[in-house]
């Protein structure tokens, strides 16, 4: 009996991974119920299925490690800034405009540019953050003046959320010390973006509590 549901427990952990937007969660889903699905297999000396579970256990191996090593590798990962209006940037939110508003409920569209060259527009600055060829992200800034940047959207696309991407444009003084910017300033930030923004070097502004409603960085 109880072989039978660590059976069962296999084959749903292989379903169930084939459901999972994040690559990381996927691949480690995967592992799981392959890994025990050769195991049960192989028991029963069942080998055709024992020896292709354990394959697709290798495999999975293969690319946690180079998931895990790739992560913060600039090698792969590259900031390309971009104009506000750009129509690849304004194309990417839009497809994702109901996961941009998750964590970004303040964020329109608009904000990214009308295709002008108002004020509002030379005031900001728009970045995307590519893994070779494929957009994972976009960070766009507005300037507020004496040193200062205020964060306008910092997303990244739910396939690549398990590696915070974002680092790449705050890393070090990064693309924002080049700008001639002193701080960067997060107002207002979800509650599932804090971890986010420690990890970004972010620090709660005035009572230094995690629920401040802004977080500031200075730029190295």
């Amino acid at each position: 009996m109880w072989l039978e549901v660590v059976g069962w427990v296999g084959s749903g952990l292989v379903v169930w991974s084939l459901m999972q937007a994040r690559v990381l969660r996927f691949r480690w889903m995967n592992l799981a119920g392959s890994a025990i699905a050769a195991g049960y297999n192989a028991w029963l000396e069942i080998w055709p299925f024992a020896a292709m579970n354990g394959i697709i256990t290798v495999i999975n191996v293969y690319w946690l490690i180079r998931l895990h090593r790739e992560a913060h590798d600039a090698g792969v990962y590259e900031v390309v800034e971009v104009r506000p209006d750009d129509p690849w940037l304004r194309h990417v939110l839009r497809v994702h405009a109901r996961d941009v508003a998750t964590f970004h409920p303040s964020f329109a569209l608009e904000d990214a540019g009308d295709g002008g060259a108002g004020a509002d527009d030379r005031r900001r600055h728009a970045f995307l953050v590519v893994r070779r060829d494929e957009t994972v992200g976009s960070v766009i800034v507005r300037d507020d003046g004496e040193g200062t940047a205020a964060v306008e959207l910092d997303w990244v696309t739910p396939r690549f959320r398990d590696f915070t991407p974002g680092e790449f444009v705050h890393r070090g003084g990064g693309v924002f010390a080049g700008k001639g910017y002193r701080r960067i300033v997060w107002d207002d930030p979800a509650p599932g973006a804090r971890d986010y923004l420690e990890r970004m070097g972010f620090t709660p502004e005035g009572d230094g509590e995690r629920g401040s409603r802004r977080w500031v960085r200075a730029v190295a």
